[in-house]
């Protein structure tokens, strides 16, 4: 297959151009956003002051708690940014049976704090439907009587409420199109939640961890496909949508049992997300290079824009789990290795968390540089390739602008030159879209094309040619 630009016209030169130029521009700048969990189960943790400035330094402007401490709320005071709290289980019950408990929590716990502290959500339980204390049946009371707390407070229309769940609220979660929510939360408990939700204009939170579906199915599920690396994808038998990602899959899986409920018009915002940087030794996938890739690919797929296949113009919106490592969480070892940072502050693997720091990045693999407490390793060598799953005329599309106007050098992929072969389009594509990536020193938004490549962290395998890293 050989580069077809030099007959092309140059008002499509000029379109291409601006087209993959703006395409650019658009995917680093109109993305979702990126938030992280403070847990504080542990002994060891940085004061709260600190912890602000530790957030502040990281760029990070939006964070999750699972209380209402006075401490870390007081420390956020003014800082800009936004917090989403959390009314516990265990106080459910109260909360369901009593509006003056609610109106009172909120009096003690968000108006003494608001609006120099910028609480923007307070999360009503965390989920509850697999709470062994089973508290399923206080949840929609409770969000209902705290809403009317901040309605009676003048606070409900800068404060949302809402609940997380966890996927295991899902009877069926594949193939996405066939999500479902279990019949006996569905009627009692979801639905009057969507409802409550969509009238207040809150969204659902969902809490999904591809590394519990990897670990428990690794002969089946493909790592690249958990940790957003370039894959071949899965492809919805029901609808031909095809995932390379396990997470939006999972979130697809929640929005069709959504939709089942004629629910559809309700956003979701992952609460919590993550991947362990240890683990035992049965728990397969677990390691700071796994975590690495994982929360760095997905804070990319994020700050880049887009949603998921089925709703593919709702951008999303994710909190990482977790700030810190957690040294008094029970369970297995993994439980106490979600965090970004040690104790110390030292970050236990490092990866860009905000738009300027991926600008600034070398690579987006998100396992780049890692750090294991000890010895940082750090490459700087990335690659652009072809995404093979891209429609045939767009790779021709973009393979044209990158030899063309993008001055990519395409004279080694020639008939008879030393990169000619393999003649396929995707071997041709990868190899101008590197040249382009590299002419333009690994600049941010160069190894896009419209959806139509990736940057690698290996060097690609396309017969006996070479890929250069840089000119």
């Amino acid at each position: 297959m050989l580069c077809f630009f030099v007959n092309q016209s140059m008002a499509a030169l000029i379109f291409s151009r601006f087209f993959f130029l703006l395409l650019s521009l658009i995917s680093l700048t109109d993305g979702g956003s990126i938030g992280i969990n403070y847990g504080r189960v542990a002994d060891n943790l940085p004061a709260p002051k600190q912890v602000v400035d530790l957030l502040k330094s990281q760029g990070i402007t939006k964070v999750k708690l699972y209380d209402t401490n006075s401490d870390v709320l007081n420390a956020l005071a003014g800082s800009g940014i936004s917090v989403v709290v959390t009314l516990p289980n265990e106080q459910l019950s109260s909360a369901a049976s009593s509006q003056s408990y609610t109106d009172k929590w909120v009096q003690s716990n968000i108006s003494p704090f608001y609006p120099s502290t910028q609480i923007e959500a307070i999360a009503v339980g965390n989920e509850v439907f697999v709470d062994p204390a089973n508290t399923t049946s206080f949840l929609v009371p409770a969000l209902k009587n705290v809403h009317s707390s901040l309605v009676k407070y003048g606070l409900d229309s800068s404060i949302k409420v809402s609940s997380p769940i966890a996927l295991t609220a899902l009877q069926t979660s594949y193939p996405s199109s066939s999500g479902s929510f279990k019949s006996d939360l569905a009627g009692p408990v979801i639905t009057p939640m969507l409802q409550l939700l969509r009238q207040t204009g809150s969204y659902l939170m969902v809490n999904a961890y591809p590394f519990f579906a990897y670990e428990a199915n690794s002969q089946q599920i493909s790592l690249d496909y958990a940790l957003f690396k370039p894959n071949s994808g899965v492809v919805d038998p029901n609808n031909g949508l095809r995932y390379t990602s396990l997470l939006e899959a999972q979130l697809d899986a929640v929005y069709a049992a959504m939709s089942a409920l004629q629910y559809s018009d309700v956003p979701i915002v992952v609460s919590e997300t993550g991947w362990p940087s240890q683990g035992d030794e049965n728990e397969i996938g677990a390691g700071s290079a796994n975590a690495a890739a994982y929360n760095g690919n997905l804070v990319k797929r994020v700050l880049t824009g887009g949603g998921t296949p089925l709703r593919p113009k709702q951008d999303l919106n994710v909190y990482l789990f977790a700030l810190f490592n957690e040294d008094q969480k029970t369970g297995p070892t993994s439980e106490r290795n979600y965090g970004l940072f040690y104790p110390n502050e030292q970050k236990v693997y490092d990866i860009p968390l905000t738009v300027e720091a991926l600008n600034g990045s070398s690579s987006s693999s998100g396992s780049d540089n890692i750090n294991d407490g000890s010895k940082a390793v750090v490459k700087d060598q990335s690659w652009c390739v072809a995404n093979e799953n891209a429609e045939a005329e767009k790779l021709q599309s973009a393979l044209d602008y990158a030899c063309g106007e993008g001055k990519a050098d395409c004279r080694p992929i020639q008939e008879g030159a030393t990169c000619y072969d393999p003649n396929t389009l995707v071997a041709h594509a990868s190899y101008a879209f590197n040249s382009y990536y590299q002419v333009n020193a690994r600049g941010a938004g160069t190894c896009d094309f419209g959806g139509a490549a990736y940057v690698v962290t290996q060097p690609p395998q396309f017969g006996t040619c070479e890929y250069p890293t840089g000119y």
